[in-house]
């Protein structure tokens, strides 16, 4: 096996991760109705113990760690993407938050991204609040097409979430990090 030794170099593997407040700079979720359905009378105090990484990489949207259930977020997709993607990204990512502190599985790495059962929970949730913010169907479509899925996939996806899958913009026309 090779050392650092070997190499001459000292490489530290276990890195610190700076974490935030969820609420230092995503607030008012807590008053959201589907942020609340999500966590009940809890949703208070979940959202203030949460906490949020953010990355630059160019190539990342938002996740939800499956090791402590925190939020990833890229810095890139925060300042760039429409307002109204962040916010169900948000909403969506709570979604798995919940899953997680559930003791859920957030992976399937044997399913289809579209298959994953907590995918499909995370999309019906998102596809509600769209509608409760007033979303037609054709953006929600919108929403829902990410560039790693297929156009089958997503029409499959729109069908699980009661989402008409007509027209929509092209192929992958807006980009974000999922599971």
């Amino acid at each position: 096996m090779v050392t650092d030794r070997d190499l001459g170099v000292r490489i530290e593997r276990s890195a610190p991760t700076k974490l935030y407040p969820f609420t230092r700079f995503f607030r008012g979720f807590e008053n959201v109705p589907t942020v609340r359905k999500l966590f009940g009378g809890r949703t208070g105090r979940v959202l203030r113990s949460l906490r949020v990484e953010f990355f630059s990489a160019r190539f990342g949207y938002m996740g939800t760690s499956d090791v402590d259930g925190h939020l990833l977020v890229s810095t890139h997709h925060l300042r760039d993407s429409p307002l109204r993607t962040v916010y169900l990204d948000v909403v969506h990512e709570l979604c798995h938050v919940r899953q997680f502190r559930e003791g859920r599985k957030l992976f399937y790495p044997r399913l289809s991204y579209v298959d994953a059962p907590s995918e499909i929970e995370a999309y019906r949730l998102t596809v509600e609040e769209g509608r409760r913010i007033g979303m037609t169907d054709r953006e929600l479509l919108d929403y829902l097409k990410v560039e790693w899925i297929t156009p089958a996939e997503l029409r499959r996806l729109a069908r699980r979430c009661g989402v008409a899958a007509g027209p929509s913009r092209g192929p992958g026309h807006r980009k974000r990090l999922r599971k």
